[in-house]
């Protein structure tokens, strides 16, 4: 099911199904509409003498869904007086039934199936009517015809109680509605919220409701008018079922009884008990409640025991299910008001009565349930003291007060951009986005409020003209928009918008009309226009205009002065855009030679001149290469523009100067224009102001990063300034102080930790900085930065210090006071999970990923290390970043570990264990072992443990002797994130996903919690602040929210002195960050943002400080107490950073020589980063007696760099593909395999005659590179030889083949010179730079030349009888090509040398002089690879384009003395032939005449080129991404692959020829599968993808037949049914999903794996009698959880049952290994066995027999298993292993054979359907096997 965000807060229904067109609802017989004269409005009237004759039914098509998700149901109906009425309303349960709920005035009682409820409907009335007296005193026969004075109700029914109660079965969504005669109906819809119709919004807000908290009034357009003076209840009904009230008769529909007399009454009175029954457990439950009474319970009593009792726990209804019941005690005391009494006996409601259940119980030795007859008992937890019950579902016990959360202030910006802020018209208030909420701050005194609704990031915002109406729109699929009332801050309208996601938003100056843009679900530019001019009256948001456009548009604006005029810009793009009769038109402003610029930012001059004629106007624009635009708008052209240049004493060392179009431009991100000067925001970091004639700068500020946005006051007195990093401020122009209002992280928030004493808050984030924030200003104290990134933070409790944990394991101890390092520990190695200090300060403790415990001793200065203990702590990095906890009485310490079912509690001054807690045995009934997750103590009783598990529940331990004192469950959707409990022990703070939760600690019932969002994001961690007022939870921002439950003692003076000390931080702060702009200059320059200072460290010198900190003078000599000195001086204050010690330890400086990096060129060979080791002990079988043959290599390595060699001369035509070179026989097709390279191949080389081929590829044992000499007539390696510690970069043979040369790569750039006589090493050379490429000279074999980072290298080999020297000349780059790269060369056939570079220059070198004749611009991009033959000059690049250059008049050009530009070189120099390919070039090689050639691309092809007719073939195709599938069609003609990069590619099996390829991009392709042999019509593929879709493809129309969505997440196997008549697909989550491949339809789901993701689905055909089933299709699925299910099936009949449930044991993994796939498949010859192999045990194969119910064989393998597949005769087995190894083996007896051709982990293997042919494939390399048997 898709996302159901856009249902919240509620769903309109009629306008939903937009009831007046009546195309997705239905109506029959007697449906009229009226305007009813009290509600004032239109309304539906359904009326008739029979009901069921006249309906509203939705929706139209009962096979259809409304697939809405909110689980309460409200209807606005009145049923006509005298008269009978009837409604449906179908609902799916999470189980996949259909349920019917139906209520009527006309049923007598309530009734109920498995799959329908009838509740009869008791009718109100007019209040002190004769009706209503009746209904008070009467017992029963209320139900009936409605009363004449029956009003209009508002009916409130909670589905998914009704269902659970009820049906015992879970609510999924509501289906369909169907409204019978007689009643008219004004609307109804859905919410997830409890509404209350008798309040109003005023009321609400007076109240503290919010939506929130889950509650609040009912929404305005659902409301009934109220006349002043009245009250709603005097008018309305209001109903609510399941009902708080009495209710008469039992279980249904009425009105509850307000009068509060009767309400006293009836919670006073208790009526007797009913009729008692039998509550049967089933054996499971019985084994489950026995285990928890030998944990929990101590003894019970005798059952002839009396018990005498002041109160008892609350019980619930007792299910069979083993989920559904779970008794929590220990709760909240309350005093009984018949405490005396022996024995008391409760009628419960009948919301949860169980038709008389006796509860006895013991106030000592625990607690009983049973019936009055049942011999079986259900035993819970034992309560040592007396406890409260209440059975009535009506009334519960809330936490308050309600809400108990406020949010208070956030310390974030940006999230989906940072181009987002924005001014009121005041000046006043600054708006901005801060991930989903919106936040409008006073820039006097940092206020917030908040706008809060959205459920994914805010992209974009926008104001109208008067600032009173804000629009505001989220990232994402489910995107939607939302108008909101700026000043009350309601949200006056919701709507989705066409597009995934808008990136940009403008509203008109009226807010009549609001525009946006984004892209639409084929990636294009998507415009949608919105009439928005009635929406502060509540109406409706339709569109006017929307259009679909192929250019690019960064920023769109409506004009100020015309509602229907627009403005955009973009890449290569101005355009002016305009609605006319509804439809929206554009046309590009002519921008000459400047089109092909980047416009970033758009907009209007300013000015309020209404008379001005529109042609009049002039629009502003802004290039990404500094170019600034006036736009004449009416002549639709520039009228002047201008260019932003870097300062030209930046760059005096150039030797020409810059011209007006030479020369990189200053990046212009945004522009803001007032009435009297422009402000620009610029890439280089300053926000500049200039003069409307743009003369010069007159004001400009640096800022950190550059300047993303920039916006200008409606007064024009202040500027605003956003940055891409996170930093929002303003500059006011008069005074010229610029003012930071907000800092924030750049990434997730990881962890943070609270200086309670001086309101100091530290967060480690993400992206890579530790930060020190002011609490009450908000402002950021401290930037620290390290190499390392911080990810757990801690606090001293009563000193200026803190401590930081790194992933590298280092922990740091910081001291804020003097701003130096004290320590730095290197005990962990790895990442640190967990800090904490014992709250006496004494001790530091500390965690990491590995499994290691330290502790320290945090008294002394240097924190110097105690203990420290290894494997103590279970490994992993998902219980940071408090994996620790310390007791209040900083005795015990607590943590998971040694492993993640395990939770220690260890002496905190020792690290001594002293209890182990097993949480993995408390539930039985799980599939999987419950895991620890979080760890907590109890501050205010050191003897309670709180611990959070993996099954989501929270487990209360005693810390003394390990006993479970009680559970909660369901503690969150998603798993705790953190715990915390506040310092007297009253509540208990959770988070789980992005939300908080606020618990009763004492009480931790469901219903005694609230739930908070805001979070956008995971929260990382939540908790109390240590003056216990307020909470702080992070993730994507840091919330800092103000707690408001009272405490026990009311600190008054307290709270008053903290409010005065926040106050006089913020005055200091406005009063001393006055700093003033310099007045002596012509362009003055305004001062930086005032920015924290940053610190970095590095290794410490014990002797001396880190590092040096100067203090300005105003700092005060004695940082303490009181609060407002200490917050004054911090606010204000900046340190000035010294330079710390940077030098490096020798073994530090040595490991970065050692790391050298990639070079910027593509050219450059970097191997495919592998985790895969080849097994060294494995032995090949013997020539001639393998059990399979390699038949055929299909694919080209695309990573490869010139690894394919073609000879037209001798019709050589080879190339690579993993760690073999396929030698391929162009007139045949056939290929030859050289074999004996065990990784990737670099590069290949052959010599002029075509008789030697050498290939070159790493070692695989990290030794030196391996080069293979080939003999191509027997295909046999002549010689090995190894020199280079690299990859080898390139190879070439000289011309009379006398010498062979290698280059190593970037890691050991060097030249090793060989004999090709012998391969013996004649000579070798070190360079200073990296190596691209080398060739020989074609005229002489002892010149050759090599390109790369450091210039051009002309070689001379020098030879003296037996010695071979090297000499090496290099020259430079020239300076006209710039700081540039050599990424290829070749050699003309007179002396003429050319090189290319990553810049797409080529320049032309005379070979005996070594100077550059010639540069000219051949390429926009890098050229990789240069060929020449006689006058004409190949050049491939990584734009994709190949290229003949004409280069004949060489001759004439080389007269001159000096080398030539561009220009010069026009007329003679130009291009012959251009193609366009599929990927950047790699390899080439053509004729003598250069009219045909083959060349090679990164996207795994081989294309052959004939530049006469300019066409261009596939010769070989490939996959360049992952393969992940490669099955055969059922009549082996043909077979399909499927890839990670989303295509579906089908081959011939005889040619290997690629016959069709179906793309789908930017989605992940899992598995594939053939229609069976039984469709005869057509011959179909179908596909599974990453987003949860199948698409099924016809190969003959070669066309997506349909496309299906039956699962939410990747797909991992799929296959047609044995007859093809379903389609049975797997997701990641384990559920399976048959569907018809015809309508598409899903028509059964199964979740009998759910939570373990299906690796394998396999369907035969086999009659399924004699396993005692009905069905003629056997199928399997197996699951990641080592669980197999097998299946009966006759898909006509509409048939499935399970045959048999398999669970394999293992042993439990460790955190790091990777546990290989379960994979089962049936034996071909005998379905009764399936085949079975995973992680287990032993590494084996186990064979299972469905008739005998045993395992009957097993087979022990030397690896794990990545794949396996069973051929169909000759009882052959295939598996592949991660060690690279294919294993054939005989399953008769156990004879094998092993194969390692591949060069990576064998990931699929596939039999033909005989039998002939085997697949195996290892990443992107397919080898077809020719099977031969055992």
């Amino acid at each position: 099911m898709a996302s159901k965000a856009w249902q919240n807060p509620y769903v309109n229904i009629f306008k939903h199904v937009k009831i007046e067109e009546w195309r997705k609802s239905a109506k029959e017989g007697e449906v009229s509409t009226f305007r009813d004269k009290l509600l004032k409005c239109p309304v539906f009237r359904i009326s008739g003498v029979i009901p069921e004759n006249s309906y509203i039914l939705i929706p139209r098509n009962t096979k259809q869904s409304l697939e809405l998700t909110g689980h309460f149901f409200y209807l606005l109906f009145r049923p006509s007086a005298g008269k009978y009425f009837l409604v449906h309303i179908d609902v799916a349960s999470k189980e996949g039934q259909i349920v019917r709920i139906s209520f009527s005035n006309m049923f007598p009682e309530f009734k109920f199936t498995p799959t329908w409820l009838q509740f009869p409907f008791v009718c109100g009335a007019a209040k002190g009517s004769v009706y209503e007296t009746t209904a008070k005193s009467a017992k029963h026969g209320l139900v009936g015809r409605a009363p004449g004075s029956v009003r209009w109700t508002c009916l409130m029914l909670d589905l998914q109680d009704i269902l659970s109660f009820y049906l015992n079965c879970s609510y999924s969504h509501l289906k369909s509605v169907k409204l019978f005669a007689n009643m008219d109906v004004k609307n109804m819809f859905t919410s997830d919220l409890l509404l209350d119709p008798g309040i109003s919004f005023t009321e609400a807000k007076q109240m503290g409701h919010s939506f929130l908290q889950g509650t609040g009034p009912i929404p305005r357009e659902m409301s009934f008018p109220v006349p002043k003076g009245t009250a709603w209840h005097d008018l309305y009904d209001h109903i609510k079922f399941p009902s708080e009230g009495t209710k008469l008769p039992f279980n249904s529909i009425q009105k509850e009884n307000s009068d509060p007399e009767t309400k006293c009454t009836s919670k006073q009175s208790i009526p007797g008990r009913g009729a008692s029954r039998c509550v049967n457990l089933s054996r499971a439950v019985q084994d489950r409640v026995s285990l928890i009474q030998q944990i929990t319970s101590p003894k019970l009593p005798t059952r002839n025991q009396t018990p005498v009792v002041s109160s008892v726990p609350e019980v619930g209804v007792v299910s069979s299910h083993p989920k559904d019941w779970l008794v929590h005690n220990d709760f909240q005391h309350q005093e009984s008001a018949s405490s005396n009494s022996q024995q008391q006996t409760y009628s419960p409601s009948s919301d949860a009565t169980d038709g008389g259940i006796h509860v006895y119980v013991h106030s000592v030795d625990g607690l009983s349930i049973h019936g009055e007859e049942s011999e079986e008992e259900l035993v819970c937890s034992p309560v040592p003291q007396p406890v409260s019950l209440t059975l009535s579902k009506g009334f519960k016990q809330q936490l308050l007060p309600d809400p108990i959360l406020r949010l208070s202030r956030i310390i974030g910006f940006g999230g989906a951009s940072t181009k987002h802020a924005l001014w009121t018209k005041s000046g006043s208030e600054v708006v901005y986005p801060c991930h989903a909420i919106i936040i409008s701050m006073k820039i006097s005194s940092n206020q917030q409020r908040f706008f809060i609704g959205h459920t994914d990031k805010v992209s974009a915002l926008t104001f109208n003209g008067s600032t009173t109406v804000l629009a505001s729109a989220q990232t994402g699929n489910n995107s939607v928009v939302r108008v909101w009332d700026y000043h009350n801050g309601n949200c006056l309208a919701m709507f989705r918008n066409h597009a995934h996601s808008l990136s940009c938003l403008s509203f008109s100056s009226g807010a009549a009309v609001l525009c946006g843009v984004g892209k639409d679900v084929h990636n294009k530019t998507l415009v949608v226009v919105w009439n928005t001019l009635n929406v502060r009256k509540g109406g409706p948001v339709t569109v006017l205009a929307k259009a679909h456009t192929e250019v690019d548009i960064n920023t769109m604006k409506i004009a100020f002065f015309d509602d229907t005029r627009m403005v955009s810009c973009g890449r290569d793009n101005i355009r002016l855009w305009r609605i006319r009769n509804g439809t929206l038109r554009s046309c590009p402003v002519d921008l000459g030679e400047y089109r092909s610029l980047d416009f970033s930012d758009v907009t209007f001059e300013e000015g309020n001149a209404s008379h001005k004629h529109v042609d009049d106007r002039t629009l502003f624009a802004c290039s990404r290469s500094g170019h600034i635009f006036e736009i004449d708008y009416g002549r639709v052209s520039v009228k002047n523009m201008r260019r932003l240049l870097p300062s030209q004493q930046q760059h005096a060392s150039r030797r020409e100067k810059w011209t007006f179009n030479t020369g990189p431009g200053i990046a212009i991100n945004s522009i803001s224009v007032s009435s009297s000067f422009c402000a620009t925001g610029c890439e280089d970091g300053f926000m500049r102001l200039w003069p409307l004639d743009f003369s010069a700068v007159f004001l400009e500020a640096e800022h950190e990063g550059p300047v993303s946005m920039v916006s200008v006051s409606v007064d024009s007195q202040k500027v605003l300034a956003v940055t891409s990093t996170g930093n929002l401020g303003f500059l006011d122009v008069s005074s010229r102080e610029y003012s930071t209002l907000m800092r924030s992280h750049t990434d997730t928030v990881l962890g943070f930790s609270v200086d309670g004493i001086r309101r100091h808050l530290t967060t480690a984030s993400a992206d890579g900085t530790l930060r020190i924030w002011n609490m009450d200003s908000l402002h950021q104290l401290f930037d620290f930065a390290s190499e390392d990134s911080p990810c757990a933070v801690a606090f001293h409790p009563h000193e200026q210090t803190f401590c930081c944990g790194f992933t590298s394991g280092i922990v740091r101890v910081f001291d804020i006071s003097n701003a130096k390092l004290l320590a730095e520990h290197r005990q962990h190695r790895g990442e640190v999970i967990g800090l904490a200090f014992s709250p006496d300060g004494d001790f530091m403790h500390s965690a990491d990923a590995q499994g290691s415990l330290a502790l320290y001793d945090a008294s002394e200065e240097d924190h110097s290390v105690i203990r420290v203990a290894c494997n103590v702590v279970a490994r992993g990095t998902e219980r940071a970043p408090d994996a620790l906890t310390v007791s209040g009485d900083s005795r015990f310490l607590a943590f998971v570990g040694p492993s993640q079912n395990i939770v220690t509690i260890a002496d905190a001054q020792s690290l001594d264990e002293l209890l182990h807690v097993d949480v993995s045995i408390l539930d039985v009934e799980s599939p999987q072992l419950d895991v620890a997750l979080k760890v907590c103590f109890s501050p205010a009783s050191t003897e309670h443990l709180l611990i959070a598990t993996s099954a989501n529940k929270i487990l209360w331990v005693c810390t003394k002797s390990g006993r479970l004192l009680r559970e909660v469950s369901n503690v969150h959707k998603h798993q705790c994130s953190s715990l915390s409990v506040n310092e007297d022990s009253r509540f208990l703070l959770t988070a789980g996903h992005n939300t908080v939760k606020v618990w009763d600690y004492n009480l931790p019932l469901h219903n005694n919690s609230q739930m908070f969002i805001g979070h956008s994001q995971p929260i990382r961690q939540v908790g109390f602040t240590p003056d216990q007022m307020g909470v702080v939870s992070v993730g994507d921002a840091i919330f800092l929210w103000d707690f408001l439950a009272s405490p026990r003692d009311s600190p008054a003076d307290a709270k008053s002195c903290l409010k005065a000390s926040h106050t006089s931080s913020q005055k200091a702060d406005t009063s001393m960050n006055a700093l003033r702009l310099s007045n002596g200059m012509p362009r003055q320059k305004a001062p930086f943002p005032s920015s924290p200072p940053r610190l970095d460290f590095s290794a410490i010198n014990r002797d001396e400080p880190a590092g040096s900190f100067s203090i300005c003078e105003d700092k005060q000599d004695n940082p303490g107490f009181p609060f407002n000195r200490l917050d004054s001086r911090l606010a204000v204050s900046f340190l000035k950073v010294t330079d710390m010690d940077n030098n490096m330890s020798p073994h530090i400086a040595e490991l970065h020589q050692n790391k050298p990096a990639r070079p910027d060129c593509y050219k450059h060979f970097v191997p495919r980063l592998k985790t895969s080791y080849l097994d060294q002990t494995i032995v090949p079988p013997q020539p001639r007696e393998e059990g399979i043959k390699l038949k055929a290599v299909i694919g080209y390595n695309g990573n490869g760099r010139n690894n394919m060699v073609w000879s037209p001369d001798q019709g050589l035509f080879a190339y690579t593909c993993g760690s073999m070179v396929v030698v391929e026989y162009l007139h045949t097709g056939s290929q030859r395999h050289l074999q004996g390279h065990t990784e990737e191949i670099s590069c290949l080389a052959i010599t002029n005659d075509a008789q030697i081929v050498a290939s070159a590829a790493g070692s695989g044992d990290g030794d030196k590179s391996l080069i293979c000499i080939w003999d191509v007539q027997n295909g046999a390696c002549s010689t090995t030889i190894s020199y280079h510690r690299g990859a080898v970069q390139s190879l070439a043979f000289s011309r009379d083949d006398r010498f062979f040369l290698s280059v190593g790569d970037f890691s050991e750039p060097g030249l090793a010179l060989w004999s090709s006589k012998n391969f013996h090493l004649l000579s070798s050379a070190n360079v200073s730079g990296p190596i691209h490429d080398a060739a020989f000279s074609p005229f002489t074999s002892d010149h050759m030349a090599c390109v790369g980072s450091q210039g051009v290298y002309f070689c001379v080999v020098y030879t003296q009888g037996q010695e071979v020297d090297l000499k090496i000349q290099r020259m430079a780059a020239p300076a006209e090509v710039g700081d540039v790269e050599f990424a290829a060369l070749c050699y003309h056939m007179d002396p003429f040398l050319f090189t290319s570079t990553n810049r797409g220059h080529v320049c032309a070198w005379d070979a005996n002089t070594q100077a550059c004749l010639i540069i000219w611009e051949a390429d926009d991009d890098e050229i990789g690879v240069l060929l020449c033959r006689g006058n004409r000059l190949f050049a491939g690049s990584s734009t994709r384009r190949l290229r003949v250059w004409d280069i004949g008049a060489m001759k004439r050009i080389t007269s001159k003395e000096k080398a030539c530009s561009a220009e010069d070189s026009r007329e003679t120099i130009s291009v012959e032939r251009e193609i366009m390919l599929d990927g950047t070039t790699i390899s080439a090689a053509f004729d003598n005449t250069m009219d045909m050639g083959i060349v090679g691309t990164t996207a795994g092809t081989l294309w052959y080129i004939n530049w006469s007719d300019n066409s261009a073939i596939r010769l070989v195709s490939g996959h360049k991404a992952k393969v992940n599938d490669a099955v055969f069609s059922f009549d082996e003609s043909h077979f399909a692959t499927c890839s990670e990069d989303g295509s579906v590619r089908v081959w011939t099996t005889h040619s290997y020829e690629l016959v069709v390829q179906f793309q789908v991009l930017n989605q992940a392709c899992g598995c594939v599968c053939w229609s069976p042999a039984s469709i005869k019509d057509h011959t179909r593929v179908a596909a599974g993808y990453g987003d949860g879709t199948l698409r099924i493809f016809q190969l003959a129309s070669t066309e997506m037949e349909i496309k299906m969505h039956p699962h939410q997440v990747a797909v991992t196997a799929i296959q047609y049914s044995a007859h093809g008549h379903v389609i049975v697909s797997a997701g990641k989550n384990g559920l399976v999903a048959v569907s018809n491949p015809t309508s598409g339809a899903t028509l059964r789901v199964i979740r009998d794996h759910k939570g373990a993701t299906i690796t394998t689905v396999q369907c035969v055909n086999e009659q399924c009698k004699k396993f005692g089933l009905e069905g003629n299709e056997l199928w399997l699925a197996a699951g990641a959880d080592r669980r197999v299910s097998v299946w009966a099936a006759d898909w006509i009949k509409e048939k499935c049952d399970l045959l048999d449930w398999l669970s394999f044991p293992a042993p439990a993994p460790s955190q790091d290994d990777c546990l290989p796939p379960s994979i089962a498949a049936f034996s071909p010859e005998d379905h009764s066995l399936v085949v079975y192999t995973g992680y287990g045990v032993e590494k084996e194969l186990l064979f299972y027999s469905l008739s005998k119910k045993q395992i009957i064989k097993k087979i022990s393998l030397p690896h794990w298993v990545s794949c396996m597949s069973l051929s169909s005769k000759s009882q052959l087995v295939a598996v592949g292993s991660k060690e690279r190894v294919l294993k054939l083996i005989k399953s008769t007896s156990g004879v094998f054979q092993d194969f390692c051709q591949h060069s990576d982990s064998v990931q699929t293997c596939h039999f033909s359907p005989s039998g002939a042919l085997l697949f195996s494939v290892a990443f992107n390399e397919i080898l077809l096997w020719e099977v031969q048997g055992l």
